[in-house]
């Protein structure tokens, strides 16, 4: 079963705490995950972040937006009870209990009066279904699908640009990208190593570390085309040359599946990574990216408002 959004949770919420007695907030998300039968690998599933389970943050939502319009009250960190008005309305609605019913609370509309302008991407009333509109999305989904939207086109437009930029500038840019992602100790030991044999299928040589303990043996290629296992095959056969064990295989084009299939049965270690994969390591590690602004997301300290803190 799918995992439902946050107004759907509203009522089974509502209605499991109707006993009046103080619930916890982690028996109440173990109690909706078997109300709707969320599977172990469901709940496993992670806001694009990662920093959240995407059934938990979605239970999460629901409670806030239900205390917000009075129908449940904190008793203490992570426990509320239902209050009389929030039995009313489950006695109202004995069906369903989304946003379009607690906009009838006072305190609800008086809450919802500061909310951001994310509001204005609401469909009007009468404007047709909305099973997937923005008020079915908790913040934190509708902030990280927009950043991802955002991460997306970016990554596009650096692909792109590797692709027109000269093979020089490829060689350059592969070891920016590796020191920044600490290998090769120095940007000067590295960028005395690479592009400089260009024989025997290898492309430059990088330390694994700024000791130089070990080896890497590099393959750079500013291709249009896919990248087959016979190219493959030809940097394994030259890195047993060197008898070196450890290889990276970085091009602007894409990798057969048969490529990827033969990297990963062979004995010495080659890392392959295609154009879409170096455009998002150059946004992980800020090259020939600069910020424009930042957002730093908080939430409520529950324990600074204890009495007993």
């Amino acid at each position: 079963m799918p995992i439902p959004d946050f107004q759907s949770i509203m009522y089974p919420l509502l209605n499991l705490v109707k006993d009046g007695a103080d619930h916890t907030f982690r028996e109440s998300i173990e109690a909706l995950a078997k109300h709707f039968e969320v599977s172990e690998e469901e709940r496993r599933v992670q806001l694009p972040s990662g920093r959240a389970e995407l059934f938990v943050n979605r239970v999460g939502w629901a409670k806030t937006h239900l205390r917000m319009a009075g129908l449940i009250e904190n008793r203490s960190r992570g426990v509320f009870r239902i209050t009389d008005r929030g039995l009313q309305v489950l006695r109202d609605h004995p069906i369903r209990i989304d946003m379009k019913v607690l906009q009838a609370e006072p305190s609800y509309s008086l809450a919802r009066s500061s909310r951001s302008k994310l509001d204005s991407s609401k469909p009007k009333d009468g404007a047709g279904p909305e099973p997937e509109n923005i008020e079915n999305r908790t913040p934190e989904e509708v902030i990280e699908e927009a950043y991802i939207t955002l991460r997306e086109n970016i990554a596009k437009d650096l692909l792109q640009r590797l692709k027109t930029a000269s093979p020089h500038f490829f060689e350059r840019l592969v070891v920016e990208l590796l020191v920044k992602m600490g290998y090769g100790g120095t940007r000067k030991d590295a960028g005395q190593a690479i592009g400089k044999s260009g024989d025997e299928g290898i492309d430059g040589i990088i330390k694994e570390d700024r000791l130089g303990l070990d080896t890497i043996y590099i393959q750079a290629k500013r291709w249009e085309n896919s990248v087959g296992r016979p190219e493959i095959q030809k940097f394994a056969g030259a890195l047993q040359g060197f008898r070196a064990k450890k290889g990276i295989f970085i091009t602007t084009a894409e990798f057969t599946s048969e490529a990827r299939h033969y990297a990963e049965r062979i004995d010495s270690k080659i890392v392959l990574l295609d154009g879409g994969e170096v455009a998002e390591l150059m946004i992980d590690f800020g090259l020939g990216v600069s910020s424009v602004a930042s957002y730093e997301v908080k939430r409520v300290d529950s324990d600074y408002f204890s009495e007993e803190a």
